[in-house]
């Protein structure tokens, strides 16, 4: 049966078992959209800003370990997608993006056709895994579902294919698609004998568990063989969740704070899972480690970048966990280790809280008291977020914990959007009162799908940690931080959102509950002025040494 381009683009997306998509209508994508409505079996899911578009596909492939797919308009529209591109890069989301392109006849001619952007190709690929330019409308069907494929493979990065608006709206003769498996990385034998000898000898065992467990759906493999051995864990802020934090074997992701610090530097073997050792993570890789580390990474040129590793284990990291389980004989860890790892980990916690101050310890139980256990858990860059929401809120559940992996301010929101689509389920979304303003148009998307996100804006009216970073750094000055914010009760309203404001921990408890236990959503502005604040210096010292 004969179609045009855009039903070879739905029929790729179903090859790649695509059931929804995120984008922005234009008038290079309208014979995708048509194709998309007319075939009934994907949802289009409208954002306002195709930046934001990317970053819920990013949102979506996080919490469901699926392929996460926007849509845009080319030209300016592909330009702002860029920063979500960026942020899936960094956080090894399988996200594809298609584009549009201006008509095949003007491609190239430089004679300023309506968004034309002849280095749009090469603008994609400085951001992508890959990104792909069709030049006929045959090949429509093989491209997308080579792009889908690519973003999928070994680890996790995000792929772009333009369309010339001419061959979406082409008839195509072939609709049928077909989209092989994709094999994860199985890993070497002898590597895994390797690492099984190391952790058959070890006294001080530890695991690390980075973002590469939840991404490979690894984290029922590794709590059996945690369980297994009896050996504790510490997360990466991405691999929060991938082990219940309520668990007696995890210790949490406090990793460089006092007295954990000492317990992860004196174990004696480490076997690191999907982790590339980020910078806050180590403290600026300062974090002494093991030289017997095992390094189990789907992507070989993580491997020793930054900690020399005795076993390099390049695998699915479920694959590669399951295969060590398997081939460890016995472990001698010394009796009182475990314990030892408990007592600190509960020390670094419970100094941590105290840090916190009274107002924001409650807003923090108040949030894990009545958010569902299974609950998603977003976090944009903002100082509530960097004290508490990233290493105190306890997570308990895997691909439930999501924030911007490369520190950006303002993808908050739209991750959210993508997170509750792909879950269904409450998402609580952590945002300060300068973040949320660059995507801001987001609450209208949030409000006219009634999607159930609880938006908490945390309100100092300014850049909270840019305040701090300046004025330890220029004698106490404060230039061009401070903001003019709306009235954000007011805005969500105008929104369609239910919206509250809230100014001390009994108002924001009733709020909270009251969003968790009602089918939408609703906005929360916390005035963190009316708060007493943490004890939570945030300097260039913190963040540049």
């Amino acid at each position: 049966m004969n179609g045009t381009g855009g039903d070879a683009v739905v029929a790729a997306l179903r090859a790649l078992q695509v059931d929804v998509v995120f984008g922005v209508a234009s008038i290079h994508n309208l014979p995708i959209l048509d194709a998309i409505a007319r075939g009934g079996e994907i949802r289009v899911i409208n954002v306002r800003h195709e930046q934001a578009a990317v970053h819920a596909a990013d949102g979506f492939s996080r919490v469901t370990g699926r392929l996460g797919v926007a849509i845009t308009s080319t030209g300016p529209g592909a330009a702002n997608s860029m920063g979500g591109l960026f942020e899936a890069g960094f956080a090894s989301s399988r996200v594809l993006m298609l584009t549009g392109q201006v008509e095949s006849r003007f491609y190239g001619q430089g004679k300023a056709f309506l968004h034309e952007a002849e280095h749009q190709l090469p603008m994609l690929a400085t951001i992508t895994r890959q990104a792909w330019s069709v030049r006929r409308g045959a090949d429509i069907i093989e491209t997308v579902v080579a792009a889908g494929r690519a973003a999928q493979a070994g680890r996790p990065a995000p792929t772009a294919v333009e369309i010339p608006v001419d061959l979406q709206y082409a008839v195509a003769e072939r609709l049928v698609a077909e989209c092989p498996p994709i094999v994860a990385t199985t890993p070497d034998p002898e590597r895994v004998q390797a690492a099984a000898d190391l952790l058959s000898v070890a006294q001080r065992p530890l695991i690390w568990a980075g973002g590469g467990v939840n991404h490979a759906g690894a984290a029922a493999v590794l709590r059996k063989f945690a369980e297994r051995w009896s050996i504790p864990v510490v997360t990466s802020t991405a691999g929060r969740g991938s082990l219940p934090e309520d668990h007696p074997l995890c210790l949490g992701s406090l990793i460089t704070d006092e007295p954990l610090r000492e317990v992860v530097a004196s174990a004696d073997v480490v076997l690191a899972v999907g982790t590339h050792f980020q910078m806050y993570t180590t403290g600026f890789w300062q974090l002494p480690l093991t030289d017997r580390l095992i390094h189990l990474d789907a992507d070989p040129t993580v491997i020793g970048r930054t900690y020399p590793a005795e076993v390099s284990l390049v695998a699915d990291a479920r694959l590669g966990l399951a295969a060590i389980a398997d081939t460890v004989a016995e472990t001698r860890a010394e009796p009182g280790w475990l314990t030892l790892a408990q007592k600190a980990a509960h020390a670094a916690r419970d100094s941590a809280l105290e840090r916190l101050g009274p107002d924001h310890r409650g807003i923090l139980d108040s949030v894990r008291r009545h958010l569902p256990r299974d609950g998603v858990v977003v976090r944009d860059a903002t100082v509530p977020a960097y004290a508490w929401g990233d290493r105190l809120l306890p997570i308990y559940v895997d691909r439930t914990s999501l924030n911007p992996v490369s520190a950006a301010i303002g993808p908050g929101l739209p991750l959210a959007v993508g997170a509750a689509v792909g879950t269904g389920r409450r998402t609580f979304v952590m945002h300060g009162d300068g973040g949320i303003m660059l995507s801001i148009g987001e609450l209208a998307t949030i409000a006219q799908f009634d999607l159930p996100i609880t938006v908490c804006v945390f309100n100092d009216r300014g850049y909270g940690i840019l305040r701090g970073i300046q004025s330890a750094t220029f004698g106490g000055a404060q230039n061009d931080v401070d903001l003019a914010t709306p009235d954000f009760t007011m805005l969500g309203t105008a929104m369609g959102l239910p919206s509250r404001y809230v100014d001390s921990v009994e108002t924001f408890d009733a709020a909270f509950a009251e969003s968790v236990h009602q089918p939408g959503p609703m906005l929360i502005e916390i005035d963190l002025t009316k708060l007493q604040p943490m004890d939570y210096p945030i300097g260039a010292q913190e963040l540049l040494s």
